[in-house]
């Protein structure tokens, strides 16, 4: 049997109902509270607001009593949300582990965006927001 096609998720309604779910939230590209800026901002403020926060790479090896995974491949437990802190020109690159991870959702932070990436989580039934803060959004859905 085909996989349903994922969706590009855009409005409030649909942004709204996909969060509604969340609990644990993978991070790739945190950055640690030394480093500052949205990777470590967005994440923080997401586990303020509840959610299970585990970073991904290697520029946070611990944040908020959960050690930091080097990688995708090394979570070793399901996802609802993956958001993502990496350039659009990278993110090809790291689609063969979100496939195997296989999040709910994928949340591509403020100024990424990618036709192909999207068309192949499309492709693979795993929806999609490109180009928004989940900071910004979160709390202004809830």
């Amino acid at each position: 049997m085909p996989l349903p096609a994922g969706r590009l998720l855009s409005t409030d309604a649909e942004l709204r109902a996909a969060l509604a779910g969340i609990r644990t939230i993978a991070v790739l590209g945190m950055k640690g509270p030394d480093r500052g800026g949205p990777a470590w901002t967005v994440p923080r403020y997401l586990h303020q607001q509840g959610f299970r926060v585990i970073p991904v790479g290697p520029a946070c090896s611990e944040a908020f009593g959960i050690a930091g995974k080097p990688d995708l491949d090394a979570l070793g437990e399901p996802v609802d949300l993956l958001n993502v802190f990496r350039r659009s020109d990278a993110l090809m690159g790291h689609l063969p582990e979100i496939l195997r991870l296989r999040p709910r959702l994928v949340w591509l932070q403020l100024g990424i965006r990618s036709e192909n990436f999207a068309s192949a989580l499309a492709e693979a039934g795993i929806d999609l927001v490109e180009d928004r803060c989940l900071f910004v959004e979160h709390a202004r859905l809830f």
